[in-house]
């Protein structure tokens, strides 16, 4: 019986030609000796989406516009599926440890269920339902994906362009050949990422803030007063959606109100530059002591 990855686009089309002729699955299924489910699904995609091509996980070096609309259009669907669990995690990461119990392992997995079926602890009637939080959190999660990407291909060319440029003399011995064969490949990896992402984190950091506020707001979060130190606040933001609250935003706490908490994230990315320092600094010396 034919796999579902061993289906091409072209045989996906005569599937659908025969359903639109009038057959139904079972008969489609054993005309083409191919699983019920398959059929079902390929039908499925092609009523949403109106191709029966596989959308790509990473974009090919040509790429056509039908294939990069595919792609993001999958990239769109991953952050739609770990919405509610993404919403838990988050309200575990901000809640005050005064009143936070000791997480277990599938708490965020058990509450995110809980959230898609209306389950478990009641929450305010400000809670925003979950598909008002589907576009603000896939458009920030498709942003940061291409300009990150975006960035590590450019940052990663010319790191290798000027490598290739200033190439040194390459030593004979196996072990000062071995280190600085290593160096030449994962470091300029290293560093791509590290630029990449913290690039996409500073241009989103805005939408970042407005995404994060959406998502706990009405969850009876208390969190710690930064500003004080000794005291907790309770959350009672009123946002009727994305624009409201960066409406709100704008107008009670200026432009700065948008990156409230930004101290943070230079902290996180001193402390990963940091690390990265750390690691040349080791191979540098394997390579003077090799």
């Amino acid at each position: 019986m034919v796999r579902s990855k061993e289906l091409s686009e072209a045989f996906g089309k005569k599937i659908v030609d025969a359903y639109e002729s009038g057959k139904g699955y079972k008969k489609i299924s054993k005309e083409f000796v191919i699983s019920h489910y398959i059929v079902r699904k390929i039908i499925y995609k092609w009523r949403i989406f109106k191709t029966t091509a596989k959308m790509a996980r990473e974009l090919p070096h040509r790429w056509n516009p039908k294939q990069i609309a595919g792609h993001f259009i999958l990239k769109g669907l991953t952050h739609v599926v770990a919405l509610p669990f993404y919403s838990a995690s988050l309200i575990e990461t901000v809640q005050s440890e005064i009143i936070r119990d000791n997480p277990g392992i599938l708490d965020c997995v058990k509450e995110g269920v809980g959230r898609v079926l209306g389950l478990g602890v009641p929450h305010s009637k400000r809670l925003l339902p979950l598909w008002g939080l589907v576009f603000p959190t896939v458009l920030h999660g498709v942003l940061h994906y291409i300009i990150s990407s975006s960035v590590q291909k450019l940052v990663l060319y010319l790191l290798r362009r000027r490598g290739s440029t200033n190439t040194s003399p390459k030593h004979t011995e196996f072990g000062v050949e071995t280190v600085q064969n290593m160096l030449d490949a994962y470091f300029p990896e290293l560093i791509a990422s590290f630029v990449a992402n913290l690039c996409a984190d500073v241009l989103l950091f805005p939408l970042e803030t407005v995404l994060h506020r959406l998502h706990v707001q009405g969850t009876r979060t208390i969190i710690d007063n930064t500003d004080l130190g000794f005291e907790v606040l309770p959350i009672n933001s009123q946002y009727e959606g994305m624009r409201d609250c960066i409406n709100a935003i704008r107008r009670e706490e200026g432009p700065l109100g948008f990156y409230k908490g930004f101290g943070t994230l230079v902290i996180q990315y001193s402390l990963h530059a940091t690390v990265l320092q750390i690691t040349k600094m080791i191979y540098s010396a394997l390579l003077q002591n090799a």
